[in-house]
């Protein structure tokens, strides 16, 4: 059942043009060149939807925009926000319903991670099989949590294309923590322990929401540092934005040819 708030959002979406595609996609920091790839795109800023969360953090531009790949329609929330600037999980998720509403039936989550893996580099691209839910919070009570949330003939079809399009593709778990600052040399040598291979501070609901609203979901990140302990020198935001800048023309590239793959 679809509550009067999101009805209302996607009423207003509306509006203001055809938003409707099978395929939506969340960019992560520093990964929003993405949407220069589009054609006749029609850009709606998040704080004009309403009920609509509004990201405080850099590098996420914050609107909805609907446009075309070739002749394939998409769905693309440029920015997203987190648990740790304030908002409840229902708000976290929020952006997720609505791109669901609006017809979405998969999504491609992306974020920009931390490398634990000395192997894995900054730059590296990262596809995500796994998730460690370690926040302490969830949108499913946390002893129903799902193992297999993403969808694995699109994993398939995912390193299918990365390697046609001869973008080296890293695979591996993702840790979701809650943020804001980064973790601590300690924490990291647990996640090791753990088997964790990156690690981030979003991805973590949208996905466990997606899967719950029957979506195929996958997820993608961008290793942009180093955890903290790997290298012997502090974490920065800079740097986010800076390895998401050097490596967007090959992360836009293997989204562009996933995207046709995925409407074949």
């Amino acid at each position: 059942m679809i509550n009067n708030q999101l009805q209302s959002a996607v009423a207003s979406i509306r509006e203001k043009g055809a938003f409707k595609a099978d395929i939506a996609l969340v960019l992560g920091s520093g990964l929003g060149n993405f949407v220069d790839a589009l054609s006749h795109t029609t850009h709606i800023p998040f704080a004009d939807i309403p009920g609509f969360p509004l990201s405080t953090v850099e590098g996420h531009s914050g609107e909805l925009v609907h446009g075309f790949l070739g002749k394939v329609p998409v769905l693309v929330n440029s920015g997203r926000v987190h648990f740790y600037e304030g908002y409840t999980l229902e708000q976290v998720v929020y952006p997720i319903q609505i791109l669901k509403a609006l017809g979405a039936s998969t999504i491609i989550l992306t974020n920009a991670a931390g490398s634990i893996r000395e192997d894995y580099a900054p730059g590296d691209l990262m596809l995500i099989t796994k998730l460690m839910n370690l926040t302490g919070n969830s949108v499913y009570p946390l002893d129903t949590e799902p193992d297999n949330i993403f969808t694995p003939e699109l994993l398939d079809t995912v390193n299918q294309v990365a390697q046609r399009a001869s973008v080296p593709l890293k695979t591996g778990s993702y840790a979701g923590l809650n943020g804001p600052s980064y973790e601590t040399p300690a924490e990291i040598r647990f996640l090791r322990v753990k088997e964790a291979d990156a690690v981030g501070m979003s991805t973590v609901h949208e996905s466990m929401a997606a899967f719950q609203l029957d979506m195929q979901v996958l997820g993608i990140s961008c290793l942009t540092n180093y955890a903290a302990g790997i290298l012997d020198q502090p974490l920065n935001h800079e740097e986010v934005m800076e390895t998401g800048i050097r490596v967007r023309e090959d992360f836009a590239k293997l989204l562009s040819d996933l995207v046709q793959e995925l409407s074949i």
